[in-house]
């Protein structure tokens, strides 16, 4: 039985001028400023990373308050992925995927934690606190000092662990 008859078993009436192209009317056009807002991009190389900076002292406390209820005390053991530790699993059998021990970029972990995090409120964060977030959970993962301070010149230099285990698969190809 087709959609319209279902439809028009149940009852229900269509708008005469209803079509696919209008769609279903939900939500509200977002503003240039909303967009503005969520369109960024930061690169393995730092590029589009902002003002800003942090370091993991600080980061400490902001984990306290936006993520030890999800990821646990230190990184590990919550009901959410463990952020820290594996050191060395990736080629074993159980690898542990972990910041420290998967994540090629610390770029990256940045430009995650700005987009995503905290799960119940992403967005939220200064660019200052995202710093240091990002400096708390390198730092667990004893890939920079407690005090060194991360912004736009030194997060792209951190060298992350299994950075060179990333490899470009793709081969462009021939006459294309």
């Amino acid at each position: 039985m087709s959609t319209l008859k279902m439809i028009a078993l149940a009852g229900l009436v269509l708008p005469a001028a209803a079509s696919a192209q209008d769609g279903p009317g939900l939500g509200e056009p977002l503003t240039a400023e909303q967009v503005a807002a969520l369109d960024f991009v930061v690169m393995p190389d730092g590029s589009g990373l902002p003002d800003g900076s942090g370091d993991a002292r600080t980061g400490a406390e902001l984990y306290r308050q936006h993520c030890l209820a999800c990821h646990g005390e230190n990184g590990r053991d919550g009901v959410s992925d463990a952020l820290a530790g594996g050191h060395g699993t990736i080629e074993g059998p159980v690898p542990e995927k972990t910041v420290g021990s998967y994540w090629p970029y610390a770029t990256t972990v940045f430009d995650y934690i700005r987009r995503a995090m905290p799960y119940q409120e992403p967005g939220s964060l200064s660019e200052d606190e995202v710093y240091a977030l990002t400096a708390y959970l390198l730092y667990l993962n004893e890939i920079v000092d407690e005090d060194q301070v991360l912004d736009r010149a030194t997060l792209p230099a951190v060298r992350m662990p299994n950075r060179d285990n990333f490899v470009w698969a793709f081969e462009a190809r021939q006459g294309r």
